[in-house]
């Protein structure tokens, strides 16, 4: 009982490379959602394993891409396209198209993931985001 409560504490997230997809999949300077799955899936996660981000190709060989979910308690953001902001709907929090906070409560930028291109596809290090624990 003790091992199954404890155990989560001292388990390693798994931190590996996803393919988001081929480079001109994706146009230069548009910022467009993906769905990537969790790196560390619990058996019964169902759908609830697959995730967001939101991937920009900034030139030819470079793409950013954020986590789709506010530094302040984890709700889903939205891009913006017209206002060039990502946009949180549940308390309020904006963030301008690098990331950085603009308004609101969100303590931190958003979560920025590495991107490369390798053997002609996008990847991703997907990695567990840390989300704020304060209001």
């Amino acid at each position: 009982m003790i091992g199954f409560l404890f155990a989560p504490f001292f388990r390693k997230s798994p931190e590996e490379w996803v393919t988001l997809g081929k480079p001109n999949d994706f146009e230069i300077g548009k910022t467009v959602a993906v769905t990537v799955l969790d790196p560390s899936p619990l058996p019964w996660a169902g759908v609830t394993a697959k995730n967001a981000v939101w991937l920009r190709r900034v030139s030819e060989d470079n793409f950013i891409a954020f986590s789709a979910n506010c530094t302040h308690l984890g709700c889903p953001v939205r891009w913006l396209e017209g206002a060039k902001l990502f946009m949180c709907p549940c308390h309020g929090g904006v963030y301008y198209d690098d990331g950085a906070v603009a308004a609101g409560p969100p303590p931190r930028p958003l979560f920025q993931y590495d991107v490369r291109i390798e053997n002609g596809v996008v990847r991703m290090k997907s990695v567990v985001v840390p989300i704020s624990t304060t209001l």
